[in-house]
């Protein structure tokens, strides 16, 4: 045997592996990521007061909502839901941002948008496009602030939550340490291919 192919094959058996792992979390990823809704509050600013109030109108969002999303049974539901309700948002916003004697806009729309991974205390979102309701305080170019709408695991912070949207694979996906490295390196390829396709 060669020395090449002595380097070679070792090399090869290595790249199939990989790509055959990244390939399954690839495709879970991007199952997981049509099965969810994120709200993603954008603050006017970076600065301190405009940081505080994107967490306040974030909190008055959730507590306006919650009834809205416990009991949703699917993605789609959640979306319409959401869609029939930007006025409910935006004046819970809205609510917030006068106490805090601001006269920022506010903009709510439901989308679809790309996200980077994402670690939470119990579990992690990898990259792709999600569905969003998305809520622009102000100019918006401030820190922005996300969690899941659907299932509801904004208002109760538990991954328990997901049993209701993810297969057991997807959800031991998310809440395992260990596909975190794989989907850091998906991200990266999900950016490249956002930005050719944009």
């Amino acid at each position: 045997m060669s020395k090449k192919l002595f380097v070679f094959l070792p090399l090869l058996l290595i790249f199939t592996l990989l790509f055959g792992s990244l390939s399954y979390t690839n495709d879970a990823s991007n199952n997981i990521s049509t099965k969810v809704l994120r709200m993603h509050v954008l603050a006017n600013s970076n600065s301190i007061n405009d940081q505080r109030l994107k967490i306040a109108v974030k909190n008055n969002i959730l507590k306006s909502t919650q009834e809205l999303f416990t009991d949703c049974d699917n993605l789609e539901e959640s979306i319409e839901i959401a869609q029939s309700n930007t006025e409910l948002i935006k004046a819970s916003a809205q609510e917030v941002i006068k106490k805090y004697n601001k006269n920022y806009d506010v903009k709510v729309y439901v989308d679809n948008e790309f996200f980077d991974v994402r670690e939470y205390k119990d579990f992690t979102l990898p990259s792709g496009n999600y569905n969003t309701v998305k809520v622009v305080i102000g100019e918006g170019k401030g820190k922005n602030w996300w969690c899941v709408m659907y299932p509801a695991v904004c208002i109760s912070a538990c991954s328990d939550d997901f049993d209701k949207a993810l297969t057991k694979e997807e959800k031991k996906l998310i809440t395992s340490k260990k596909y975190i490295p794989k989907f850091k390196i998906l991200e990266i390829i999900n950016k490249i291919k956002n930005k050719i396709n944009s």
